[in-house]
């Protein structure tokens, strides 16, 4: 057992952290770092299995603090555990280029482990984790790799809908490494949390299959520190919802329990409420007792981390060819002849594009094992599926595709939680026209740099039928803008190749593909040119004969209309296929010059969606051909007659340049 005195002491020393933060910083959440510190503090001061000193160790435990917002709690004991980040840093809450920024950010501070902040996505990130640790103790080894994921969400977190989606899941499969530590003190941002919700949240998350504990008095570290050390001893099989009962503000009489105590209007009361934990009156102060504390535990974690080593070291000499590959995995290694592994197409295939990459993916996902699939209940659609790789289940945990059913935005916060954990790489898919169900945790995969790829399929009015609900005029658009996403939609089979071999290349940031339902044909050009012409973002497809005078550029299905069309209009005429905008932009000027020459500005682009953002690569002189409204229900290629995408319109428009 812990020595709770000391763990008191350390809550009373993380509480004036907080408030000395947040006061200097006027701004920042006092309310959450004054009421869950007793958790914070059985669970860094005793029950979480990490190393201060190596925090990127692969067999540590993980702590997410879902409700981001009350990132002070982490900072605060991050820094007690002797992880990089000084008082200094503290005090550094919330400024410019600080690594104590206003939300935890991953890869900025060392010890967060989720980008979190928007309320519920901690949760899924949690979800991802656990599953990621499952399969790995199922893939490598499960002593090693028997890790627990602690997780802690707010009333706002449990609100949204997203953790709900999230925790469904983790029930049905049982996810038995995984804490999730409610802060249950009743209060939202707003208001007090009745005056928008009456349900008991434990037996909701009993009724998605958790084990649930509930703590009456959340801010007595010892009944905290017993049901929390209880959840992870716990051998139910289930995933563990620990209720514990909090006081937001604790500490600041003058605001505790309210609504007011969620941000900063307790700033003004910060000096009695100093005086009345019994601290000095110097800021930012830790007493030689909790520091003497702490540094034995670091010791102690360190100690514990190279016992680990032992075993772990006995198992790489043991299984070479598992420990090769689980370098290779956490590394995000991709073979250097990735091309030359997929098969190329015969000269007369017609296939869609989200066809293309079924094949593809059977191919790449042989090559990268770490590859792991998900899909929104539309494996049969969206043709993802990774072949012969079996389901990840509540029985299989090394299954290499996990059937989320219909829960796009946990698939995108799942996702991201799995690149979070390290050792796979996920790829999810569900329809273009769902992808803003899924786009706050694009937005944060982007924000993050993590390599997810998101799969979208049925990317235009080419889906026909189904009609302007399910026809995404405005979303690769609206991907589009989202910073450090790479967003392709290939023109053909082997620009989706090409674009498989991009997204699994890039390793600094996520990327979107964009498939089609309808067919496509193969366009000319051989499989190295559109392939190394899709990492290139945009490249000359099919080069003009004679004086160069027009150029039609386009994007995925579109670009066939733009080749036949060049053949109508003859000599002078470069075709241009643009899969990939943001690849393109980071490209030389040269090169870029080189595509898409100053001189020429006859220019027409083609795309079977909203036309704004074209104006870049246009210009002024140019036209542009697109839908900028909704679409209709009819055959697919009627709508795309109706609305113009065709060769014989995208001759008209480039003759009425002039």
């Amino acid at each position: 057992m812990p020595d709770f005195d000391k763990l008191t002491a350390a809550c009373t020393t993380a509480r004036g952290l907080a408030m000395d933060a947040i006061r200097a910083a006027k701004s920042g959440h006092l309310g959450l770092p004054l009421g869950s510190t007793e958790i914070a503090a059985a669970i860094f001061g005793d029950l979480l299995r990490h190393d201060p000193a190596d925090p990127n160790w692969i067999g540590r435990d993980r702590f997410v603090l879902s409700a981001g917002h009350g990132s002070m709690l982490l900072y605060g004991w991050l820094h007690l555990c002797g992880y990089p980040l000084s008082l200094e840093d503290l005090k550094q809450f919330r400024q410019w280029q600080s690594k104590t920024p206003g939300h935890p950010e991953f890869h900025h501070t060392a010890g967060v482990e989720a980008t979190t902040g928007p309320l519920g996505q901690g949760v899924g990130n949690a979800v991802g984790h656990a599953i990621a640790a499952k399969k790995m103790a199922a893939d490598y080894d499960p002593a090693l790799f028997a890790q627990h994921i602690w997780c802690l969400a707010g009333d706002g977190c449990m609100q949204e809908g997203i953790a709900s989606e999230a925790c469904a899941l983790a029930g049905h499969l049982k996810l038995d490494n995984l804490i999730l530590i409610y802060d249950d003190n009743k209060v939202t941002l707003d208001a007090m949390a009745k005056a928008s919700q009456d349900e008991d949240t434990g037996k909701r998350m009993e009724a998605y299959g958790f084990e649930v504990i509930r703590v009456e008095h959340g801010n007595d570290v010892r009944e905290v520190h017993a049901a929390l050390a209880k959840a992870k001893a716990s051998t139910s099989g289930k995933p563990r919802f620990v209720d514990v009962k909090t006081l937001i503000g604790k500490s600041i009489a003058e605001v505790a329990g309210t609504q007011k105590a969620h941000g900063e209007a307790g700033v003004k009361f910060v000096d009695e409420a100093r005086a009345k934990l019994g601290l000095p009156a110097e800021t930012f102060f830790v007493s030689d007792e909790v520091r003497t504390f702490f540094a034995a535990r670091k010791a102690e974690l360190g100690k514990a981390h190279a016992e680990w080593n032992a075993p772990y070291e006995a198992w790489r000499s043991a299984q070479p060819a598992k420990a090769q590959a689980l370098d290779a995995a956490l590394a995000r290694a991709v073979p250097a002849d990735l091309s030359a592994k997929i098969p190329t197409f015969a000269a007369d295939t017609k296939i869609a594009t989200r066809k293309a990459s079924q094949a593809v993916v059977q191919a790449v996902a042989a090559a990268v094992p770490s590859m792991f699939g998900a899909s929104a209940d539309l494996y049969g659609s969206t043709l993802n599926y990774i072949e012969g790789g079996d389901d990840f289940t509540a029985e299989n945990r090394s299954g290499r595709n996990l059937r989320i059913g219909i829960r796009e935005h946990a698939m995108g916060a799942m996702m991201n939680g799995i690149c979070y954990h390290g050792g796979y790489r996920p790829q999810g898919a569900t329809f273009l026209t769902f992808a803003d169900y899924e786009r706050p945790a694009i937005r944060l995969a982007s924000l993050s740099n993590l390599p997810v790829i998101f799969v979208f399929t049925h990317d235009s009015v080419g889906v026909g039928e189904d009609g302007p609900t399910h026809q995404p005029v405005e979303t690769v658009m609206g991907l589009r803008v989202i910073p450090h996403l790479d967003v392709i939609r290939p023109a053909d089979p082997e620009e989706t190749a090409g674009a498989w071999m991009a997204a699994l290349e890039r390793t600094s940031g996520p990327t979107a593909l964009a498939l089609t339902r309808q067919s496509v044909p193969l366009l000319p050009g051989d499989a190295t040119l559109k392939r190394e012409g899709v990492h290139r973002g945009g490249y000359v497809l099919v080069p003009e004969t004679g004086a160069l005078q027009t150029i039609l550029m386009a994007s995925g299905s579109e670009v066939q209309h733009a080749v036949e069309a060049a053949k109508t209009l003859g000599a002078g005429v470069r075709v241009v296929s643009m899969p990939c905008w943001e690849r393109f932009d980071r490209q030389s000027q040269a090169y870029r010059d080189q595509v898409l020459p100053p001189s020429c500005s006859r220019r027409v682009s083609i795309e079977a969606g909203v036309t704004m953002g074209w104006e870049r690569y246009v210009g002024l002189r140019g036209a542009h051909i697109g839908i900028d409204t909704f679409g209709a229900s009819a055959p697919g290629n009627v709508v795309m007659e109706k609305y113009g995408i065709t060769a014989a319109h995208v001759v008209e428009v480039a003759k009425a340049l002039g």
